[in-house]
């Protein structure tokens, strides 16, 4: 299946593209390909093949959380240019 001048020319309106003469042949000569590559897939019989969402199984590779020990109230405070009864002390953004 070809696609026409006057429809990538559509396609390129639609999508607000301007093209030169070279990119409308080129665009032209690619879609058409991708368009057959397209019908041969479409004439494979896929009615014993179930629906995936992924060719290949996935996996988790995230590692599993654990709990590990965190800074100290100390620690959390010590390079804080001002801390008041072991909070942060943050100018006001916001009037009462």
């Amino acid at each position: 299946m070809a696609i026409s001048r006057d429809e990538v020319l559509h396609v390129a309106r639609l999508a607000r593209l301007e093209l030169g003469e070279d990119e409308i042949e080129e665009y032209t000569r690619q879609l058409s390909r991708i368009l057959e590559h397209i019908q041969k897939l479409q004439r494979l019989d896929t009615k014993d093949v179930p629906p995936t969402s992924h060719v290949l199984d996935l996996k988790n590779v995230l590692r599993a959380d654990e709990t590990r020990p965190g800074l100290s109230r100390e620690e959390a405070l010590s390079n804080a240019p001002d801390a008041v009864s072991g909070f942060f002390r943050v100018p006001k953004i916001r009037e009462s």
